[in-house]
């Protein structure tokens, strides 16, 4: 089942790898990342999900997601909830993800499809691990003939009841149900803790798959990028928190370079899959911040995707209907204003 990605190909949207084949999927994980530069989260929250006719984000922004500087999004998946009672994927949700994947494509812009399911997993390890396995299965099938450019995350920030030991495991089964259908498809997995740079070292991956990028997610110094968060004890109500001192530069830097002297020694390169700072914050030291942390991971040769681009910690402006100017130019230095 590949849905209209068939008509896709025979319109030649989907374009061959001379090296691989037409539809082969293996690019080398490290090319990847280079290829995937910038990027930006998707949809995570958007109401097309429950009913297309309702949607926030429409067609017109992949290409304007493209011409504002991007070259990769990272469509956050939370498909559990579209899951009948055998843990089928309802069709009308398939539906929606091939438009998703489509328009990205056609726009010249990688794809990650993010199964974005962390809440669930968090408090029903056994019963995600059913789910994950089950959703990894149909989703591989559908896009196992997609360009490199589609790539593959299993879970998004495992923590809570999905442990170390549990993720380490998991991880590990559902890149074998992938494996029989993408054999050769990067495949973005991070460490458990929610994607701490912390836990690198606790990340157990199969030696002898080299089709993985490694992400992970930096939102240090919490009190400062999560004030005013409602979701957040610890920082729900702080507000005026600034950031940008020598000494938080500096860790910043410290942090994002002993995650690149871990890709080094285990030949892993980095995908920095969210990082950002909340709207509730002071704006100027939230574009400091911004910058700060994508040009880091720029000169530690990272791609990178921004959280996000619409609902909270925006780049765009849906109200507006433009681009949150601060935040993008701190994202795309060089960006063109239409």
């Amino acid at each position: 089942m590949t849905l209209s990605l068939r008509s896709l190909a025979i319109a030649g949207l989907l374009a061959c790898v001379p090296v691989a084949g037409c539809f082969a999927a293996q690019l080398d994980p490290a090319d990847q990342v280079v290829a995937m530069r910038r990027g930006v989260n998707i949809i995570g929250y958007d109401p097309l999900w429950q009913d297309f006719a309702k949607a926030r984000f429409h067609e017109r922004h992949f290409q304007l997601i493209h011409e504002g500087g991007f070259q990769t999004v990272r469509v956050n998946l939370q498909a559990f909830e579209h899951m009948d009672a055998q843990n089928r994927l309802d069709p009308a949700w398939l539906k929606t993800l091939d438009w998703v994947v489509r328009n990205a494509l056609s726009n010249d812009l990688t794809v990650i499809l993010d199964e974005h399911d962390f809440g669930y997993c968090s408090d029903h390890a056994d019963l995600c691990r059913t789910k994950l396995l089950a959703f990894w299965q149909q989703v591989a099938e559908i896009y196992k003939d997609a360009p490199p450019s589609v790539i593959f995350e299993i879970l998004n920030e495992p923590n809570g009841q999905m442990n170390v030991e549990r993720w380490n495991a998991l991880l590990k089964e559902a890149l074998a149900v992938i494996r029989t259908t993408n054999p050769t498809r990067n495949v973005v997995i991070g460490p458990a803790f929610w994607n701490s740079i912390g836990y690198l070292d606790k990340l157990d991956l199969p030696e002898d798959d080299r089709h993985i990028i490694v992400t992970v997610h930096y939102y240090s110094p919490m009190q400062f990028t999560h004030q005013g968060a409602s979701w957040s004890k610890e920082t729900a109500n702080l507000s005026g928190v600034t950031w940008g001192s020598d000494a938080e530069k500096q860790r910043l830097v410290k942090d994002l370079g002993g995650a690149e002297q871990w890709s080094k020694a285990h030949n892993r390169p980095i995908l920095l899959g969210e990082f950002g700072a909340y709207d509730k914050g002071p704006i100027e030291p939230r574009v400091l911040y911004t910058s700060w942390v994508a040009r880091t991971a720029e000169s530690l040769g990272w791609a990178w995707t921004y959280w996000q681009f619409d609902s909270d910690f925006i780049v765009w402006d849906m109200a507006k209907d433009g681009w949150m100017e601060p935040i993008h130019k701190a994202l795309i230095p060089d960006a063109v204003k239409p």
